[in-house]
Protein backbone atom coordinates (compact mmCIF):
# COMPACT_ATOMS: atom_id res chain seq x y z
CA UNK A 1 0.00 0.00 0.00
CA UNK A 2 1.36 3.28 -1.05
CA UNK A 3 2.09 5.80 1.94
CA UNK A 4 2.18 9.98 1.30
CA UNK A 5 5.42 10.96 1.72
CA UNK A 6 5.46 12.56 5.38
CA UNK A 7 7.48 12.03 8.57
CA UNK A 8 7.54 8.55 9.06
CA UNK A 9 6.34 9.41 12.67
CA UNK A 10 3.50 10.37 11.17
CA UNK A 11 3.01 8.67 8.08
CA UNK A 12 -0.61 8.08 7.22
CA UNK A 13 -2.00 5.54 4.48
CA UNK A 14 -3.56 7.01 1.14
CA UNK A 15 -6.39 4.54 1.84
CA UNK A 16 -6.78 6.27 5.39
CA UNK A 17 -6.64 9.59 4.03
CA UNK A 18 -9.49 9.03 1.45
CA UNK A 19 -11.65 7.75 4.16
CA UNK A 20 -11.39 10.86 6.06
CA UNK A 21 -11.72 13.06 2.92
CA UNK A 22 -15.09 11.01 2.46
CA UNK A 23 -16.19 11.09 5.65
CA UNK A 24 -16.03 14.65 5.71
CA UNK A 25 -17.97 14.67 2.98
CA UNK A 26 -20.78 13.22 3.96
CA UNK A 27 -20.60 15.26 7.63
CA UNK A 28 -20.98 18.17 4.91
CA UNK A 29 -23.74 16.58 3.38
CA UNK A 30 -25.68 15.10 7.16
CA UNK A 31 -24.94 19.28 8.45
CA UNK A 32 -26.97 20.81 5.28
CA UNK A 33 -29.33 17.67 5.89
CA UNK A 34 -30.11 18.77 9.81
CA UNK A 35 -31.14 22.03 8.26
CA UNK A 36 -33.86 20.82 6.26
CA UNK A 37 -37.32 19.71 6.38
CA UNK A 38 -38.32 17.05 7.90
CA UNK A 39 -35.60 17.87 10.71
CA UNK A 40 -35.46 21.58 10.30
CA UNK A 41 -32.70 22.14 12.82
CA UNK A 42 -32.87 26.62 12.53
CA UNK A 43 -29.86 27.58 15.04
CA UNK A 44 -27.14 28.59 11.75
CA UNK A 45 -25.13 28.19 14.96
CA UNK A 46 -25.19 23.95 14.52
CA UNK A 47 -24.53 24.26 10.50
CA UNK A 48 -21.64 26.69 10.22
CA UNK A 49 -20.19 24.01 13.66
CA UNK A 50 -20.65 21.25 11.59
CA UNK A 51 -19.54 22.19 8.01
CA UNK A 52 -16.22 23.91 9.74
CA UNK A 53 -15.65 20.32 11.06
CA UNK A 54 -15.87 18.98 7.81
CA UNK A 55 -13.76 22.04 6.17
CA UNK A 56 -10.68 20.93 8.70
CA UNK A 57 -11.42 17.42 7.90
CA UNK A 58 -10.54 18.39 3.86
CA UNK A 59 -7.90 20.70 4.93
CA UNK A 60 -6.34 18.54 6.32
CA UNK A 61 -6.44 15.70 4.14
CA UNK A 62 -5.12 18.50 1.49
CA UNK A 63 -2.34 18.98 4.02
CA UNK A 64 -1.08 15.30 4.29
CA UNK A 65 -0.90 14.82 -0.08
CA UNK A 66 -4.10 14.04 -1.14
CA UNK A 67 -4.93 17.91 -2.67
CA UNK A 68 -7.11 17.17 -5.09
CA UNK A 69 -9.94 15.00 -3.34
CA UNK A 70 -9.24 17.48 0.29
CA UNK A 71 -9.40 21.27 -1.20
CA UNK A 72 -12.87 19.49 -3.48
CA UNK A 73 -14.39 18.60 -0.11
CA UNK A 74 -13.30 21.70 2.01
CA UNK A 75 -15.86 22.98 -1.46
CA UNK A 76 -18.31 20.99 -0.68
CA UNK A 77 -18.77 21.98 2.54
CA UNK A 78 -18.20 25.20 1.17
CA UNK A 79 -21.22 24.91 -0.71
CA UNK A 80 -22.96 22.83 2.19
CA UNK A 81 -22.68 25.63 4.43
CA UNK A 82 -24.30 28.22 2.14
CA UNK A 83 -27.48 26.01 1.37
CA UNK A 84 -27.79 25.55 5.23
CA UNK A 85 -27.27 28.96 6.10
CA UNK A 86 -29.78 30.35 3.75
CA UNK A 87 -32.49 27.35 4.98
CA UNK A 88 -31.85 28.62 8.30
CA UNK A 89 -32.62 32.30 7.14
CA UNK A 90 -36.14 31.22 5.87
CA UNK A 91 -39.07 30.40 7.30
CA UNK A 92 -40.47 26.83 8.41
CA UNK A 93 -43.43 27.52 5.53
CA UNK A 94 -41.19 28.32 2.94
CA UNK A 95 -39.63 25.10 2.76
CA UNK A 96 -41.92 22.63 3.59
CA UNK A 97 -45.04 24.00 1.98
CA UNK A 98 -46.17 27.37 2.91
CA UNK A 99 -44.33 28.79 -0.65
CA UNK A 100 -46.21 27.18 -3.78
CA UNK A 101 -43.85 26.57 -6.91
CA UNK A 102 -45.56 25.30 -10.25
CA UNK A 103 -45.79 22.04 -9.00
CA UNK A 104 -47.79 22.92 -6.17
CA UNK A 105 -45.57 22.40 -3.27
CA UNK A 106 -43.08 23.74 -0.48
CA UNK A 107 -39.40 24.40 -2.16
CA UNK A 108 -38.30 21.50 -0.63
CA UNK A 109 -40.98 18.44 -1.32
CA UNK A 110 -38.20 15.68 -1.84
CA UNK A 111 -40.68 13.81 -4.09
CA UNK A 112 -40.39 16.72 -6.26
CA UNK A 113 -36.91 17.36 -5.74
CA UNK A 114 -36.02 14.06 -7.34
CA UNK A 115 -38.22 14.93 -9.97
CA UNK A 116 -36.87 17.87 -11.06
CA UNK A 117 -33.40 16.14 -10.51
CA UNK A 118 -34.12 13.79 -13.02
CA UNK A 119 -35.58 16.30 -15.68
CA UNK A 120 -32.60 18.29 -15.69
CA UNK A 121 -30.20 15.33 -15.21
CA UNK A 122 -31.60 13.90 -18.27
CA UNK A 123 -30.01 15.88 -21.23
CA UNK A 124 -26.57 16.06 -19.23
CA UNK A 125 -26.35 12.30 -18.67
CA UNK A 126 -27.58 12.05 -22.78
CA UNK A 127 -24.26 13.89 -23.30
CA UNK A 128 -22.20 11.49 -21.02
CA UNK A 129 -23.19 8.54 -22.23
CA UNK A 130 -22.69 10.05 -26.22
CA UNK A 131 -19.04 11.72 -25.03
CA UNK A 132 -18.03 8.43 -23.65
CA UNK A 133 -18.80 6.43 -26.53
CA UNK A 134 -16.31 8.44 -28.66
CA UNK A 135 -13.55 8.94 -25.91
CA UNK A 136 -13.73 5.29 -25.37
CA UNK A 137 -12.70 4.22 -29.04
CA UNK A 138 -9.58 7.50 -28.81
CA UNK A 139 -11.59 10.68 -30.34
CA UNK A 140 -12.09 13.67 -28.00
CA UNK A 141 -15.38 14.43 -28.57
CA UNK A 142 -15.90 18.11 -27.23
CA UNK A 143 -18.55 19.14 -30.19
CA UNK A 144 -21.52 17.48 -27.25
CA UNK A 145 -22.70 20.80 -27.35
CA UNK A 146 -23.56 21.88 -30.51
CA UNK A 147 -24.60 18.46 -31.37
CA UNK A 148 -27.31 18.56 -28.55
CA UNK A 149 -28.18 22.28 -29.84
CA UNK A 150 -29.11 20.73 -33.46
CA UNK A 151 -31.17 17.89 -32.08
CA UNK A 152 -33.13 20.91 -29.99
CA UNK A 153 -33.93 22.54 -32.97
CA UNK A 154 -34.58 20.06 -35.57
CA UNK A 155 -36.54 17.74 -32.82
CA UNK A 156 -38.99 21.31 -33.01
CA UNK A 157 -38.69 21.74 -36.64
CA UNK A 158 -39.59 17.89 -37.55
CA UNK A 159 -42.66 17.83 -34.58
CA UNK A 160 -43.84 21.27 -36.05
CA UNK A 161 -43.99 20.39 -40.13
CA UNK A 162 -44.52 16.71 -39.73
CA UNK A 163 -47.26 16.60 -36.90
CA UNK A 164 -45.25 14.37 -34.88
CA UNK A 165 -42.76 14.17 -32.18
CA UNK A 166 -41.71 10.74 -33.07
CA UNK A 167 -40.35 11.83 -36.38
CA UNK A 168 -39.08 14.96 -34.52
CA UNK A 169 -37.19 12.57 -32.55
CA UNK A 170 -36.32 11.08 -35.78
CA UNK A 171 -35.31 14.10 -37.10
CA UNK A 172 -32.87 15.15 -34.04
CA UNK A 173 -30.96 11.72 -34.74
CA UNK A 174 -30.42 12.38 -38.19
CA UNK A 175 -28.87 15.69 -37.58
CA UNK A 176 -27.15 14.41 -34.94
CA UNK A 177 -25.71 11.85 -37.28
CA UNK A 178 -25.04 14.38 -39.67
CA UNK A 179 -22.89 16.57 -37.04
CA UNK A 180 -21.10 13.65 -36.01
CA UNK A 181 -20.49 12.55 -39.71
CA UNK A 182 -18.77 15.78 -40.17
CA UNK A 183 -16.54 15.82 -37.40
CA UNK A 184 -15.48 12.27 -37.88
CA UNK A 185 -14.27 13.02 -41.31
CA UNK A 186 -12.33 16.08 -39.50
CA UNK A 187 -11.04 14.17 -36.62
CA UNK A 188 -10.76 10.59 -38.05
CA UNK A 189 -9.20 11.19 -42.23
CA UNK A 190 -8.28 14.71 -42.07
CA UNK A 191 -6.11 13.85 -38.56
CA UNK A 192 -7.09 18.17 -37.21
CA UNK A 193 -6.86 18.61 -34.06
CA UNK A 194 -9.32 17.38 -32.37
CA UNK A 195 -10.44 20.50 -29.59
CA UNK A 196 -10.17 22.43 -32.63
CA UNK A 197 -12.43 20.44 -34.31
CA UNK A 198 -15.02 19.39 -31.86
CA UNK A 199 -15.27 23.65 -31.21
CA UNK A 200 -15.75 24.35 -34.75
CA UNK A 201 -19.08 21.78 -34.57
CA UNK A 202 -20.40 23.95 -31.52
CA UNK A 203 -19.75 26.96 -33.73
CA UNK A 204 -21.11 25.24 -36.85
CA UNK A 205 -24.34 24.24 -35.29
CA UNK A 206 -25.06 27.52 -33.30
CA UNK A 207 -25.45 29.60 -36.82
CA UNK A 208 -27.19 26.70 -39.01
CA UNK A 209 -29.61 26.23 -35.76
CA UNK A 210 -29.34 30.48 -35.86
CA UNK A 211 -29.95 31.08 -39.37
CA UNK A 212 -32.35 28.41 -39.74
CA UNK A 213 -34.45 29.78 -36.86
CA UNK A 214 -34.72 32.67 -38.17
CA UNK A 215 -35.39 31.86 -41.82
CA UNK A 216 -38.37 29.79 -40.43
CA UNK A 217 -40.00 31.19 -36.92
CA UNK A 218 -38.50 34.50 -37.52
CA UNK A 219 -39.65 36.44 -34.47
CA UNK A 220 -43.14 34.91 -33.63
CA UNK A 221 -40.46 31.37 -32.47
CA UNK A 222 -41.58 28.47 -32.39
CA UNK A 223 -45.26 27.23 -32.04
CA UNK A 224 -46.89 27.95 -28.51
CA UNK A 225 -49.17 25.64 -28.46
CA UNK A 226 -50.45 23.02 -30.32
CA UNK A 227 -46.98 21.09 -31.06
CA UNK A 228 -46.20 17.11 -30.79
CA UNK A 229 -44.18 16.85 -27.51
CA UNK A 230 -43.15 13.80 -26.31
CA UNK A 231 -45.15 12.54 -23.20
CA UNK A 232 -44.89 12.09 -19.72
CA UNK A 233 -45.51 8.29 -18.43
CA UNK A 234 -47.58 8.49 -15.46
CA UNK A 235 -47.53 5.60 -12.95
CA UNK A 236 -50.86 5.81 -11.15
CA UNK A 237 -50.10 2.43 -9.35
CA UNK A 238 -47.31 4.16 -6.99
CA UNK A 239 -49.96 7.17 -5.74
CA UNK A 240 -51.20 4.31 -3.81
CA UNK A 241 -47.76 3.30 -1.78
CA UNK A 242 -47.00 5.19 1.68
CA UNK A 243 -46.04 7.72 2.67
CA UNK A 244 -48.86 9.93 1.63
CA UNK A 245 -50.05 13.05 2.82
CA UNK A 246 -53.77 14.00 2.63
CA UNK A 247 -54.75 15.39 -0.43
CA UNK A 248 -51.13 15.34 -1.89
CA UNK A 249 -49.64 12.75 -4.47
CA UNK A 250 -47.30 9.91 -2.48
CA UNK A 251 -43.74 10.73 -2.69
CA UNK A 252 -43.21 7.66 -4.81
CA UNK A 253 -45.56 9.45 -7.14
CA UNK A 254 -43.93 12.36 -6.85
CA UNK A 255 -40.68 11.42 -7.60
CA UNK A 256 -40.98 8.80 -9.91
CA UNK A 257 -44.71 8.83 -11.27
CA UNK A 258 -44.16 11.26 -13.95
CA UNK A 259 -41.50 11.04 -15.53
CA UNK A 260 -40.58 11.90 -19.47
CA UNK A 261 -40.47 8.70 -21.99
CA UNK A 262 -36.89 9.97 -22.70
CA UNK A 263 -35.96 9.48 -18.81
CA UNK A 264 -37.22 5.48 -18.85
CA UNK A 265 -35.60 5.45 -22.52
CA UNK A 266 -31.94 7.23 -21.03
CA UNK A 267 -32.36 3.99 -18.17
CA UNK A 268 -32.72 1.55 -20.72
CA UNK A 269 -29.72 3.03 -22.87
CA UNK A 270 -27.26 3.34 -19.97
CA UNK A 271 -27.82 -0.54 -19.36
CA UNK A 272 -27.75 -1.20 -23.30
CA UNK A 273 -24.41 0.74 -23.76
CA UNK A 274 -22.79 -0.66 -20.53
CA UNK A 275 -23.50 -4.18 -21.97
CA UNK A 276 -22.19 -3.15 -25.02
CA UNK A 277 -18.68 -2.08 -23.88
CA UNK A 278 -17.88 -4.54 -21.11
CA UNK A 279 -20.14 -7.59 -21.79
CA UNK A 280 -19.80 -7.78 -25.35
CA UNK A 281 -17.22 -8.88 -28.39
CA UNK A 282 -18.00 -5.74 -30.06
CA UNK A 283 -17.43 -3.65 -26.99
CA UNK A 284 -13.62 -5.31 -26.73
CA UNK A 285 -12.84 -4.33 -29.70
CA UNK A 286 -14.67 -0.64 -29.35
CA UNK A 287 -12.55 0.24 -26.49
CA UNK A 288 -9.06 -1.75 -27.44
CA UNK A 289 -9.05 0.49 -30.43
CA UNK A 290 -9.38 3.49 -27.94
CA UNK A 291 -6.67 1.89 -25.73
CA UNK A 292 -3.99 0.68 -28.31
CA UNK A 293 -5.08 1.17 -31.86
CA UNK A 294 -2.29 -0.24 -33.69
CA UNK A 295 -2.38 -3.57 -31.89
CA UNK A 296 -5.84 -3.28 -33.00
CA UNK A 297 -5.34 -3.07 -36.19
CA UNK A 298 -2.57 -6.13 -36.14
CA UNK A 299 -5.49 -8.34 -35.09
CA UNK A 300 -7.64 -7.17 -37.93
CA UNK A 301 -9.80 -4.29 -36.17
CA UNK A 302 -10.76 -1.90 -38.78
CA UNK A 303 -9.97 1.27 -36.44
CA UNK A 304 -10.95 4.18 -38.97
CA UNK A 305 -14.75 2.39 -38.99
CA UNK A 306 -14.83 1.82 -35.36
CA UNK A 307 -13.91 5.27 -34.59
CA UNK A 308 -16.34 6.61 -37.72
CA UNK A 309 -19.42 4.55 -35.51
CA UNK A 310 -18.04 5.78 -32.24
CA UNK A 311 -18.46 9.37 -33.11
CA UNK A 312 -21.99 8.79 -34.86
CA UNK A 313 -23.15 7.10 -31.95
CA UNK A 314 -21.74 9.53 -30.03
CA UNK A 315 -24.25 12.78 -31.85
CA UNK A 316 -26.77 10.97 -32.19
CA UNK A 317 -26.85 10.08 -28.24
CA UNK A 318 -26.63 13.86 -27.54
CA UNK A 319 -28.96 14.86 -30.19
CA UNK A 320 -31.54 12.49 -28.12
CA UNK A 321 -30.82 14.96 -25.34
CA UNK A 322 -31.52 17.86 -27.20
CA UNK A 323 -34.44 16.19 -28.77
CA UNK A 324 -35.68 15.76 -25.38
CA UNK A 325 -34.57 19.27 -23.67
CA UNK A 326 -36.77 20.60 -26.59
CA UNK A 327 -39.75 18.23 -27.39
CA UNK A 328 -39.98 16.86 -23.87
CA UNK A 329 -38.95 19.68 -21.46
CA UNK A 330 -39.80 22.84 -22.36
CA UNK A 331 -41.40 22.32 -25.89
CA UNK A 332 -40.06 25.08 -27.80
CA UNK A 333 -36.81 26.32 -29.18
CA UNK A 334 -34.79 29.22 -28.70
CA UNK A 335 -31.44 30.46 -29.87
CA UNK A 336 -28.44 28.39 -27.60
CA UNK A 337 -30.73 26.81 -25.35
CA UNK A 338 -28.27 23.73 -24.57
CA UNK A 339 -26.54 26.83 -22.45
CA UNK A 340 -23.94 24.74 -21.98
CA UNK A 341 -25.30 21.48 -21.02
CA UNK A 342 -23.17 19.65 -23.30
CA UNK A 343 -20.05 20.99 -21.85
CA UNK A 344 -21.43 19.80 -18.48
CA UNK A 345 -22.24 16.31 -19.43
CA UNK A 346 -18.76 16.46 -20.84
CA UNK A 347 -17.76 16.67 -17.18
CA UNK A 348 -19.79 14.45 -16.09
CA UNK A 349 -18.32 11.79 -18.21
CA UNK A 350 -14.79 12.73 -17.02
CA UNK A 351 -15.86 12.36 -13.44
CA UNK A 352 -17.23 9.23 -13.74
CA UNK A 353 -14.86 7.69 -15.25
CA UNK A 354 -15.91 7.31 -18.31
CA UNK A 355 -18.38 4.23 -17.41
CA UNK A 356 -22.24 5.32 -18.14
CA UNK A 357 -23.36 4.53 -14.61
CA UNK A 358 -21.04 6.61 -12.77
CA UNK A 359 -21.49 9.18 -15.47
CA UNK A 360 -24.90 9.32 -14.68
CA UNK A 361 -24.24 9.78 -11.17
CA UNK A 362 -22.42 12.68 -11.50
CA UNK A 363 -25.17 13.87 -14.12
CA UNK A 364 -27.59 13.28 -11.30
CA UNK A 365 -25.62 15.33 -8.80
CA UNK A 366 -25.46 18.22 -11.65
CA UNK A 367 -29.52 17.97 -12.30
CA UNK A 368 -30.45 18.51 -8.61
CA UNK A 369 -28.44 22.00 -8.02
CA UNK A 370 -30.54 22.82 -11.65
CA UNK A 371 -33.41 21.76 -9.90
CA UNK A 372 -32.90 23.49 -7.05
CA UNK A 373 -32.78 26.60 -8.49
CA UNK A 374 -35.99 26.53 -9.74
CA UNK A 375 -37.26 25.87 -7.02
CA UNK A 376 -36.69 28.78 -4.58
CA UNK A 377 -37.67 31.28 -7.17
CA UNK A 378 -40.33 33.17 -4.49
CA UNK A 379 -37.55 34.04 -2.64
CA UNK A 380 -36.18 36.85 -5.18
CA UNK A 381 -34.11 37.32 -8.19
CA UNK A 382 -30.85 37.55 -6.56
CA UNK A 383 -30.51 33.98 -4.69
CA UNK A 384 -32.55 32.09 -7.32
CA UNK A 385 -28.88 33.44 -9.80
CA UNK A 386 -26.76 32.58 -7.33
CA UNK A 387 -28.17 29.13 -7.27
CA UNK A 388 -28.01 29.14 -10.50
CA UNK A 389 -24.38 28.87 -10.51
CA UNK A 390 -24.09 25.80 -8.57
CA UNK A 391 -24.08 23.37 -11.13
CA UNK A 392 -21.02 25.35 -12.72
CA UNK A 393 -19.46 25.56 -9.40
CA UNK A 394 -19.90 21.65 -8.38
CA UNK A 395 -18.76 20.67 -12.20
CA UNK A 396 -15.27 22.56 -10.82
CA UNK A 397 -14.89 21.26 -7.56
CA UNK A 398 -16.03 17.36 -8.96
CA UNK A 399 -13.89 17.60 -11.84
CA UNK A 400 -10.88 18.94 -9.61
CA UNK A 401 -11.18 16.40 -7.21
CA UNK A 402 -11.76 13.31 -9.53
CA UNK A 403 -9.79 13.93 -12.60
CA UNK A 404 -6.74 13.04 -10.89
CA UNK A 405 -7.55 9.72 -10.27
CA UNK A 406 -9.70 9.04 -13.80
CA UNK A 407 -7.91 7.20 -15.94
CA UNK A 408 -8.93 8.22 -19.96
CA UNK A 409 -8.36 5.99 -22.68
CA UNK A 410 -4.76 5.80 -23.33
CA UNK A 411 -4.97 7.06 -27.10
CA UNK A 412 -7.83 9.09 -26.48
CA UNK A 413 -6.81 12.70 -28.89
CA UNK A 414 -4.29 10.85 -30.98
CA UNK A 415 -5.43 10.52 -34.34
CA UNK A 416 -4.26 7.46 -36.34
CA UNK A 417 -2.41 6.62 -39.15
CA UNK A 418 -2.65 3.49 -40.70
CA UNK A 419 0.44 1.50 -42.36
Amino acid sequence: MSAIPVPASRAISTTTLRWIAWGSIGLAGFGLWLMLPPVEVRSPVWVFLIEALAAIGGATTAGLGLRKLGWSTVGVAGICLLLGWGATQSSVGHLDGALTTSSGAGVVDWGFMIDLTFVFATPLAFAAVGGLMAERSGVMNIGLEGMMLGGCFFSILGADKLGSWELGVLAAMVSGATFGLVYAFLAIHMRADQIVGGTAINFLALGITGYFFIQVYGENGTPGTGLSQIPDVNLHFLDHIPPKSSGRPSFWYQAFGHLNLMTWFLFVLLIAVSVYLFRTPWGLRHRSVGEHPRAADTVGIDVYKVRYFAVIASSVIASLGGAYLALGYTGSFTENMTNGRGFIGLAAMIAGGWRPGRAFAAALLFGFFGGLATRIQGYGYEPQVLVQTLPYLVTLIVVAGVVGRSIPPASIGRPYVKQ
